[in-house]
């Protein structure tokens, strides 16, 4: 019944996820852009799945859940939004029935699991399409440490292998759950109290410690060939130490105050004040003496190291990314958090003979606070415009949330508003190559093919970022093309391709050369490329011309079916086509 009433609680309160749109950070890479995805789950997709390393990361179980989304519902965002929900009441629903089998504590689980379903700070990962990879690594997780209650009762290789299998299946999902086997000593400390040695029970995980090694080599090669490793003359170590002390307690103050939660955190490039870093480096001293020294409340100190240990992957001592921290981090070590302030509440209520009438309203006051809060944070993420201008607003100066914030606009057509945020972002960050590659799409737009051409050159140097390439590469080939250099614009367009085969817009480019040129056999040839990849209207239009002159006309009239069934607007197709086509 309280399982249920979980459920209920987490559904209500998320549902209007289904009404969100996908986010234009991370969601085109991992669905709306990815041909891959896109395609459905095929053998062929599986296959990619484990051995892809896109998106600096080993994860063929996420893939394929994209994958099957796609194939369930297809882009519309709304069955992708459901399905993380889902996986997030089961989420809330397995860390209670864990935590009760493991403590015999019904309500103080209860609690626990409630926390974890409606606190705001994991809003980010459950409204967000790409996060489902935390989600699902969770639920991995969860299951790895129930396998591991059910081996502790009674051991035995099967049940061991559960716990193996659980938590192969969490890393091929995310790699955040490679703490798993100290967590797993920290519960045979408490609640499970184990009587035997530690040297014993370190060696009884050496099987979860190998996939441990095994799973960090692997996630350390996909993050180097995907570039996003940052060099320690970017980032530091003494800037990452102090940055890791604050972000520690940053993440408390998130648990306690969850307040101005936003996507992206800009990472500071100077050191941080003395008394800051003095101040964060005492009170995680401070709290872990305290831990050890609470050795009658053992939940304190397995609260507490869990929260610690099970950070230590995301605080930034490898730094990977641009940002300082993020609230999805805290999706699996908020646990720890929830653990100390419900046992120790619950213990000091006992202590003070607090009415069990009096504890209970106090906390549906809690429940109804965060309730609330989480409403509202949901509100952000109904749109990408609402949700990065409320980043720029609260984390200024944001070059990512600015860029972000540019992008949404562009999708909504304001190009005049977008432009501002982008050289706001240029200004913070000279060397983002997001924003210089839609300034110079600008001059593009306005024209100024020459200098958009230079621009455009200047971001393939400057960048590492495959995508970004590909794409200054077939901008560049539009350029060129409009400046009558066919030669430099097939080899940019044959460039982008190279980088990433899927580059739709490139196949369309050379199937724009080949029109040019009268070669309409070809034409059709790199259209049709550029449809298999991505079913974009103009494209179809484009072929269904293109067939036309070649005599297929049976070919060219389905093509156009295809373009009218794929359009926003079929009667602006014409016009698109005629302004893309002239020089």
């Amino acid at each position: 019944m309280l399982g249920l009433l979980l459920v209920v609680i987490t559904l209500a309160l998320y549902n209007p996820v289904a009404r969100h749109p996908f986010v234009n950070y991370d969601d085109d890479r991992y669905v709306t852009d990815n041909p891959h995805v896109r395609a459905g789950l095929h053998w062929e997709t599986v296959k990619w799945a484990f051995r892809s390393y896109d998106e600096a990361n080993w994860h063929p179980l996420t893939w394929i859940s994209h994958a099957v989304d796609c194939q369930v519902f297809g882009l519309n965002p709304a069955g992708h939004h459901y399905v993380n929900l889902l996986l997030h009441a089961c989420n809330a629903v397995l860390l209670f029935l864990v935590l009760w089998r493991a403590t015999g504590a019904v309500g103080r689980s209860w609690w626990v699991a409630t926390l974890f379903a409606i606190h705001p700070v994991n809003v980010e990962t459950v409204a967000w399409v790409a996060e489902r990879k935390n989600i699902l690594s969770m639920f991995f997780f969860l299951l790895a440490l129930a396998a591991y209650q059910h081996y502790v009762k009674k051991p035995s290789w099967m049940r061991y292998s559960a716990v193996v299998a659980a938590f192969a299946c969490g890393l091929m999902a995310k790699p955040m759950i490679i703490p798993l086997p100290f967590v797993l000593l920290l519960w045979d400390y408490w609640p499970l109290q184990r009587s035997k040695k530690l040297l014993n029970l370190i060696t009884e995980k050496v099987p979860l410690f190998v996939l441990c090694a095994t799973d960090a080599v692997i996630t350390v090669r996909a993050q180097r060939l995907g570039n996003a490793m940052r060099s320690v003359v970017q980032y530091p170590i003494f800037v990452r130490l102090e940055n890791a002390a604050l972000a520690y307690v940053r993440y408390v103050g998130k648990a306690v105050w969850p307040a101005n939660l936003v996507p992206m955190y800009p990472y500071p490039r100077h050191s941080f004040a003395a008394w800051q870093t003095t101040g964060a480096v005492l009170f995680l001293i401070a709290m872990s003496g305290i831990a050890i020294a609470a050795r009658r409340r053992r939940y304190w100190f397995v609260g507490w190291f869990w929260f610690v240990g099970t950070l230590v992957p995301m605080i930034g001592l490898v730094q990977v990314g641009n940002q300082a921290m993020a609230d999805r981090y805290g999706y699996l070590p908020f646990i720890g958090l929830f653990v100390m302030a419900t046992w120790g509440v619950a213990e000091a209520a006992e202590a003070c003979a607090i009415a069990r009438t009096r504890l209970l309203v106090a906390a549906s006051i809690c429940i109804l606070a965060l309730t609330v809060v989480t409403h509202r944070q949901l509100g952000f993420w109904k749109a990408n415009v609402t949700l990065w201008s409320h980043a720029v607003e609260v984390t200024p100066p944001n070059f990512i949330a600015e860029d972000n914030l540019g992008g949404a606009l562009l999708e909504a057509a304001r190009i005049d508003e977008a432009i501002p945020h982008f050289r706001k972002a240029a200004a913070i960050e000279p060397s983002d190559p997001m924003s210089r590659l839609n300034l110079a799409a600008d001059m593009e737009r306005n024209g100024d093919f020459k200098s958009a051409s230079d621009q455009f050159a200047a971001v393939i140097q400057a960048t590492n970022d495959v995508r970004l390439q590909a794409k200054a590469f077939t901008d560049l080939g539009y350029c060129y093309r409009r400046l009558g250099n066919s030669r430099v614009s097939a080899q940019s367009f044959q460039a982008a391709i190279q980088l990433r085969p899927e580059s739709f817009r490139a196949w369309t480019g050379l199937g724009l050369l080949a029109d040019d040129s009268g070669a309409y056999e070809k034409a059709v040839q790199f259209y049709s490329a550029s449809v298999a990849i991505q079913p974009w209207d103009l494209s179809y239009f484009l072929l269904a011309r293109a067939l036309e002159r070649t005599g297929q006309t049976a070919d060219a009239d389905l093509a156009m079916q295809q373009a009218k069934r794929v359009s926003a607007d079929f009667t602006k197709l014409p016009q698109m086509a005629n302004a893309i086509v002239a020089k």
